[in-house]
């Protein structure tokens, strides 16, 4: 399947424009957010929420692994995670079949538990306000 792309140009419209992709967001979507520290993962998280309808500051879940919002979205940060067991452990794995929308940052940690049909977004950096966004 072809990405399109997205070229953002400030953190703005980064968050614009996941506002506009979390439109085609259903409930029980999986959305891997890829990409470097750095990159821009959590600010298009802030734009996914403000989509949803969700207005409560939006903070990477670095430490909890997991921040669950009103039950509409469920933001993962799985990079202390070094398993999928380790996520299923932790109960992680059991929101990907829930009412919400996940966001899962770091991802590739987890591979080995992710439920099929999930969606990615790629961020990479070009310079310190641009980003290129693949989805």
């Amino acid at each position: 399947m072809r990405m399109a792309v997205f070229i953002s140009r400030s953190a703005e419209d980064t968050i614009n424009f996941a506002k506009g992709y979390a439109s085609s967001l259903k409930a029980g979507d999986v959305v891997l957010l890829n990409g470097g520290m750095g990159a821009g993962k959590t600010v298009f998280a802030k734009g996914v929420a403000l989509g949803l309808g969700i207005d409560d500051e939006i903070l990477s879940p670095t430490y909890a692994y997991m921040n669950d919002y009103g039950g509409k979205l469920y933001h993962y940060d799985c990079y202390r995670l070094s398993s999928g067991a380790q996520a299923e452990a932790l109960g992680l794995c059991d929101y990907f079949y829930g009412s919400g929308v996940c966001l899962i940052e770091w991802a590739e940690n987890i591979a080995d538990v992710l439920p099929e049909g999930y969606k990615t977004v790629t961020i990479t950096k070009i310079s310190e306000g641009e980003r290129r966004i693949e989805y």
